[in-house]
């Protein structure tokens, strides 16, 4: 099995996919200076072909390691954010909007504690790779009527992550 490199997140390395979710060093104060508000920091785009918000949560387990791939998918017509409620890092193997990827099209990142991110709409990427433990994880994406969700099948690229 070929390894892909997994590397960690940062808003530069992200950006051809999407929108890394942290606080920043700017900020408002409000609620009478009680609370930080870290503002617009990702762009929720759902509401093609009468798409709606909606707010989940995924309750996901660990993959076997050394881990293998076995499928990309991406969502055509809405964006698509991840945030662990534990505050825990996940792992994340993207490629870009367009045509189905290649193996040599894949990038691998991990997050780090605190941080989420938001896939761009038509974002490929690999289903959600929680590491040591089970996580909840907050997602939101769009719902509504409209094919949003295409897979390719990429068990026999033989690639996998080691971390």
């Amino acid at each position: 099995m070929k390894l892909l490199r997994v590397r960690p997140l940062t808003k530069e390395a992200f950006a051809p996919f999407g929108d890394v979710i942290e606080t920043k060093s700017e900020f408002l104060t409000i609620n009478e200076g009680k609370a930080q508000r870290h503002h617009d920091l990702a762009k929720v785009d759902v509401e093609s072909e009468g798409g709606r918000t909606l707010i989940n949560i995924f309750r996901a387990t660990p993959w076997d390691r050394p881990i293998g791939l076995r499928v990309m998918e991406r969502h055509p017509l809405g964006s698509q954010a991840f945030i662990s409620m534990n505050g825990r890092p996940f792992l994340l193997v993207v490629a870009k909007a367009g045509i189905p990827p290649g193996p040599q099209d894949l990038q691998a990142f991990v997050t780090q504690p605190g941080q989420g991110i938001n896939y761009a709409k038509g974002t490929w990427h690999h289903p959600l790779l929680v590491l040591d433990q089970p996580d909840d994880v907050l997602v939101v994406d769009r719902g509504g009527s409209g094919h949003n969700l295409d897979e390719i099948d990429i068990i026999g690229w033989n690639l996998g992550l080691e971390y």
